[in-house]
């Protein structure tokens, strides 16, 4: 099929891969403008935009889709289907009828569950045992078009948003490709999604980081997963800030905050109800470290404590 794919980060960069692989004619790539990226700040491409370099695909990076020139772009492709995959852009509907076939999105939950900008992280935070893909047409609302396809995986005790993101990643590839082929053939049927169950998984902020010593050990071992890789869960001691990206619930009481022991193991620190023992902790400006490399360059001692966010 003759596809326009849309899409900016590592999630959408599978799905492009396996689109190529599968024989998809690739006729144009929107992804987001080059923005600077790490310590020193240079204009970097996203990951769609490297793998359609390296395809020697045609790249399109507008600001937004609202203008006639844009429009003019799609249209002069004739694409049989435009394929969107966290592209971070508003599509017009004008845009989303470009395609002979309609415009298909690759969402990472079980819609009508989490629909917006970060379902993998808010369906970490949430504490929910499964999430999956959810291959859908697109129209104007957010994320409330009529279901194509939809499977299902479980979340695992361990998983961050990094793991989780990788295994739907590999699922979102696998199903659009599915997808196609099903369109192709003329058997893909459309389903409206629940007017039941409908959440919405707003976009992360950075202020949401902090780790509230006051709440359960479970609630904050959840929030470590979910902000691992980004923002970082965030404890502050005395003056100095410290990014926990692994932890595990433990069993231990005392004041909400207080380090009850150091060891190879961890960090134990009293919750709300039970302990977290914080195992990769990184200083601000410094790299991440097992709980006995940090110890060595950093002693803590028991008793002493974690602020409490206002």
């Amino acid at each position: 099929m003759r596809i326009v794919f849309a899409g900016t980060p590592l999630f959408a960069g599978q799905a492009l891969a396996a689109l190529i692989a599968a024989g998809h004619e690739i006729k144009l790539v929107l992804t987001q403008p080059d923005r600077p990226a790490g310590r020193g700040m240079r204009m970097s491409m996203s990951p769609v935009k490297q793998l359609a370099v390296r395809q020697g695909l045609d790249v399109y990076q507008p600001p937004n889709l609202r203008d006639p020139e844009s429009l003019e772009r799609l249209q002069g492709v004739s694409p049989d289907v435009l394929v969107v995959a966290a592209y971070g852009l508003i599509l017009p509907q004008r845009v989303l009828d470009v395609a002979r076939k309609g415009a298909v999105n690759i969402h990472a939950s079980l819609l009508p569950r989490w629909r917006g900008a970060a379902p993998i992280q808010r369906a970490i935070l949430a504490g929910d045992r499964e999430t999956g893909v959810t291959i859908m047409q697109m129209d104007a609302g957010l994320d409330t078009g009529a279901m194509l396809s939809q499977r299902r995986i479980p979340i695992l005790a361990e998983d961050t948003a990094s793991t989780l993101h990788d295994r739907l990643a590999a699922l979102g590839a696998e199903m659009i490709v599915e997808a196609l082929r099903d369109c192709e053939k003329g058997v893909l049927r459309a389903v409206p999604q629940p007017a039941e169950g409908v959440t919405y998984a707003h976009k992360i902020d950075k202020g949401e980081a902090a780790l509230d010593w006051r709440k359960a050990n479970a609630e904050l071992d959840r929030q470590v997963r979910a902000f691992n890789p980004f923002p970082g869960a965030l404890a502050v001691l005395g003056d100095a800030a410290v990014k926990v990206w692994r932890a595990r619930p433990v069993a231990g009481h005392g004041d909400p905050g207080e380090i009850l022991s150091t060891g190879d193991d961890g960090v134990v620190v009293a919750c709300g109800a039970g302990a977290l023992a914080l195992a990769e902790l990184q200083r601000a400006g410094a790299k991440r470290l097992g709980a006995r490399d940090f110890l060595r360059g950093h002693p803590l001692e028991p008793g002493s404590r974690f602020a409490l966010p206002d």
